[in-house]
């Protein structure tokens, strides 16, 4: 019999922190991606007493679907997205599973929730896009702040404490090159690029570098919610090389846009990113603090909401095993393409990353 779950590019470092989290709640999966051999060896890094099997699988739509077929959820953890998912999106769709991804690239999203959204939705089946820190721990924050009568308009900060795996890197400098939006008035408009201005992190003295980081995907969801007026997101970066290594960046993709195909202009984005990219540690919660930070306002009222947790990648990791959980469970509150927040529930979410120790 089959595994329910798929985790497809399972030996990355986002991969094996899900298939940890997969382990501890006692749910068996499969870890599929295009090397055996390495599937193996990160399996064998990962703690605890797996059910897992092994599965070598080319990257294309039927290969895909035929190891797909039989299970119920597949969870993508290959990127960046926007060059490496569709196939998966497809086969997933073709298998009849819901589908959960980790990718924080807006323009990926935003063609995925278009073309296969409704699929998705007539066939009962979720698409879960951003199913980690980036961008679903905001969305919890967001959806408190909403609890309060009145409210229509946030303002969303991150800000983590955790350097960014390989894959990571690639997505963000793609994400930062690529048009960002956010939510005014009840449109979608786009950040001019190269954006960057001060911010304040609660319970930090230094200023921070405030940046659109790819938009976020809290405008997206909220596009067509009648609540919300008003959504925009940023990423509270220590002002570093980093920040002006990735505004230079930013400048020269711009110009180089003016001559290069968009085919091209992935494989400059890529060579960038791997410029740069290192695996980092595994995160130790002591150390890699994260604060997500969401003023709240409407015409004559206003809220708060602060969230002090820790260590994104292991919040990904409990948040795709929470997910699927409740999938399995007969828990699923929403279909088509949807945050985790509708799909699971908000508070339902944040209990499941305090259960683990990741947030208060």
């Amino acid at each position: 019999m089959a595994a329910p779950i798929v985790v497809y590019g399972m030996s990355g470092y986002t991969g094996r922190v899900i298939a940890e989290y997969l382990t501890w709640n006692g749910l068996p999966f499969i870890a599929a991606g295009r090397d055996e051999q390495r599937l193996k060896d990160a399996l064998d890094r990962v703690p605890g007493e797996h059910d897992a099997q092994v599965c070598a699988v080319r990257h294309d739509e039927e290969a895909l679907t035929d190891l797909f077929r039989g299970a119920r959820i597949v969870v993508n953890v290959v990127g960046p997205f926007g060059q490496f998912a569709e196939p998966v999106v497809r086969a997933a769709l073709a298998a009849g599973c819901h589908y959960i991804d980790t990718t924080g690239e807006q323009d990926y999203a935003t063609g995925m929730r278009d073309r296969y959204g409704p699929s998705f939705a007539d066939r009962d089946l979720v698409f879960v896009s951003a199913c980690a820190f980036m961008w679903t721990a905001g969305m919890i924050a967001a959806e408190l702040a909403l609890e309060t009568p009145g409210i229509d308009s946030l303002d969303i900060l991150y800000a983590p404490k955790s350097m960014p795996t390989v894959a990571s890197t690639l997505s963000f400098l793609r994400m930062c090159c690529l048009p960002q939006q956010y939510k005014q008035d009840g449109a979608l408009l786009e950040w001019p690029a190269g954006t960057a201005v001060d911010v304040a992190v609660p319970g930090r003295h230094a200023v921070h570098t405030g940046m659109p980081w790819g938009g976020g995907f809290e405008p997206l969801w909220f596009r067509d919610d009648a609540r919300v007026r008003n959504c925009q997101v940023l990423v509270a970066l220590p002002k570093s090389p980093l920040v002006d290594f990735i505004q230079d960046r930013v400048a020269a993709y711009q110009d180089l846009a003016q001559t290069k195909s968009r085919e091209e202009l992935e494989e400059v984005t890529n060579e960038w990113g791997m410029f740069v990219a290192s695996e980092p540690p595994m995160e130790v919660p002591e150390v890699n603090h994260a604060t997500i930070s969401c003023w709240a306002r409407g015409a004559t009222t206003g809220r708060h909401v602060l969230l002090h947790t820790t260590s994104p990648y292991l919040q990904t990791g409990a948040l795709v095993a929470e997910s699927c959980r409740r999938i399995l469970d007969g828990r699923l509150r929403a279909v088509g393409f949807q945050p985790a927040t509708a799909a699971f529930g908000h508070r339902e979410l944040m209990a499941a990353l305090a259960e683990h120790g990741l947030h208060s």
